[in-house]
């Protein structure tokens, strides 16, 4: 009898990437995939915790699953609960142990714990799109955000090589995918740590100061050209960063017409205190200076972001500055989150989450009226 499993991912696309490789594990143990998790032997739940409300989610997932593998038991049949992706990752890079605790006691009834690093990239994704392609190429981030978990869930910032990237993508567009996506937790620092041990001799790493912080050239302003060439229909890319949206980087996607219009540029607050304390390396003027250049050179260029409401210590004139900085950039689509302290992160660890629950919600309504709602009745 064939055995059937199950995917359920959660969270962002370099998550859904990673359900990509997984499922080429799973059928190279010629096993079938089911659209329905109550006829699955064997269900994986690849996970994200850069909410709260995803965590709770998937514990909710597993408590259902739990009382269908006790059915199952019954009828002498099996049901085996796998879980990987970032809670894995958390409590694997916790070396107090404490997230790994949690995790177990929380999700008792999964039957195995896998590091999402055990699908590797020699893993040739099993996509259902015959048309859009996901392409990571690099995985992990070295900024640290006081907010945001992806550090210690994914770990450090880890390129992958140029070369395999490049023949990957042209593999591709043989196979006639015509839209493509590079995937990267910082995506335009992509190759920063190839060019520091030296694996692009011809690149000389020199520092450079850009939107307040020291950083190093990277690749990708190069990766995204060669793409760009090989004759897809359009080149996209996420999730950038403000402070490695370098001039050259500007200049590839101005002179080749198929690279994106719509730039995601999380922003994450329109107020510098707040930047501050969430440790984002730029004001809000030096972001609306960076909008700008971009416009300058890429006239029809548009913008999608992401912002956190609440974060610790938010006041009411902050979050207003939030929205002065929305109505001057105009938009196309944010992706709004209330903040929810994370295990692990420097917020989580010194900064008292003080702002109730009322008032985020209250905050984001105003900027999802003011950005989505108007956007989403446009595109109708």
């Amino acid at each position: 009898m064939i055995m059937k499993y199950y995917i359920k991912t959660f969270g962002c696309q370099q998550n859904v990437s990673d359900s990509q490789r997984i499922r080429s594990a799973f059928s190279a143990r010629e096993m079938e995939e089911t659209d329905d998790y109550r006829d699955a032997d064997y269900v994986m739940i690849n996970t994200c915790m850069v909410r709260q409300s995803a965590e709770n989610r998937i514990a909710g997932l597993v408590n259902n699953l739990a009382k269908i593998k006790a059915l199952k038991r019954k009828k002498k049949q099996i049901l085996k609960i796998i879980v990987t992706g970032c809670m894995v990752g958390l409590a694997k890079r916790d070396t107090s142990g404490k997230y790994s605790k949690i995790m177990h006691e929380r999700l008792p009834e999964v039957d195995e714990f896998v590091p999402i690093e055990e699908f590797g990239y020699d893993l040739s994704p099993v996509r259902s799109d015959t048309k859009n392609a996901w392409l990571p190429i690099s995985n992990g981030c070295n900024n640290f955000c006081s907010y945001c978990t992806v550090p210690y869930s994914r770990g450090e910032e880890i390129s992958r090589p140029y070369e395999d990237i490049v023949k990957e993508a042209l593999k591709l567009k043989r196979e006639g995918y015509t839209h493509i996506t590079l995937l990267g937790q910082n995506v335009n620092s992509y190759g920063s740590d190839l060019i520091q041990k030296g694996s692009y001799p011809d690149i000389k790493p020199v520092f450079v100061k850009h939107l307040g912080k020291k950083r190093i050239p990277t690749l990708f302003p190069f990766l995204l050209s060669e793409i760009a060439q090989m004759g897809f229909e359009s080149v996209n890319f996420m999730s950038s960063n403000p402070w490695d949206f370098s001039e050259a980087l500007i200049n590839v996607i101005a002179r080749h017409k198929n690279i994106t219009r719509v730039i995601h540029l999380p922003v994450q607050s329109g107020d510098s205190n707040v930047l501050k304390r969430m440790n984002r390396w730029y004001t809000d003027q030096e972001y609306l200076q960076l909008v700008s250049n971009i416009r300058r050179e890429i006239p029809d260029a548009k913008f999608t972001t992401d912002i956190v409401v609440g974060f610790c210590g938010e006041t009411d004139e902050e979050f207003n500055n939030t929205v002065r900085l929305c109505k001057k950039v105009k938009f196309q689509k944010a992706y709004i989150s209330m903040y929810s302290p994370r295990y692990g992160t420097t917020a989580y660890k010194t900064i008292k989450d003080d702002i109730a629950y009322i008032v985020k919600k209250k905050r984001w309504c105003i900027l999802e009226n003011l950005i989505n709602k108007p956007n989403l009745k446009k595109a109708v």
